[in-house]
């Protein structure tokens, strides 16, 4: 089994390219503090109804270090799935980030924890806590479908998610794409490039 942890040295725009786009989740979760570094892990999935935030607060104490918490909500922007206590007590207990399609509150409180929250936003009003649901189960998180033990890769450049069954393959193609793309210079870069966009110009007709 590939290490997590190679895929850390590989940018989610490398394996955006390796992937496609249905593993890359919209452009709405995002970073929500700058600079955030990059993470990479295996996902813990999370249910979580709208307005509730119960399974979160119990993945927090279950998920192993490392993980990468993936938390799906229908979308919700209305109510917290998070704060500051909740992300420090994540951070303290080793999960490398939240990925959620949903929203937090303390976001100056996490900003100063540097603990990594990719969400929709922010907003003051905390969830409830009552709905109870499995934990580990496949979920869809900013259309993506994440199941537990896929490797999620998240920094500024957005989100791509590895499906663990083919992690091996994955890491192997995206180690090849890095290689091939330091040995070439921008010379080299820009005339391939250039000649390709030419040929599909004539290919079209385009004549200019």
């Amino acid at each position: 089994m590939a290490g997590n942890s190679g895929f850390k040295d590989i940018s989610p725009t490398t394996l955006a390219d390796v992937l496609g786009r249905t593993q890359v989740m919209d452009i709405g979760i995002r970073p929500l503090w700058p600079a955030v570094p990059r993470v990479a892990g295996p996902a813990f999935t999370v249910r979580c109804p709208p307005g509730d935030n119960l399974m979160l607060h119990a993945a927090i104490h279950r998920a192993a270090p490392g993980s990468v918490i993936v938390v799906e909500t229908g979308g919700d922007v209305d109510y917290a799935l998070a704060g500051g206590n909740v992300c420090a007590v994540a951070q303290r207990r080793g999960i490398a980030a939240f990925v959620a399609d949903g929203v937090i509150r303390d976001l100056a409180e996490v900003r100063a924890l540097g603990f990594p929250v990719f969400a929709r936003g922010v907003i003051p009003v905390p969830g409830t806590k009552s709905a109870v649901r499995p934990l580990n189960v496949p979920v869809r998180c900013g259309g993506v479908e994440v199941q537990a033990g896929d490797i999620v890769v998240a920094d500024e450049e957005g989100i791509v998610v590895t499906p663990r069954d083919r992690q091996e393959q994955v890491l192997l193609d995206a180690r090849a794409k890095v290689a091939g793309e330091a040995g070439e210079s921008l010379d080299a870069w820009e005339a391939a490039h250039r000649a390709r966009v030419e040929q599909i110009l004539a290919e079209g007709g385009f004549e200019g």
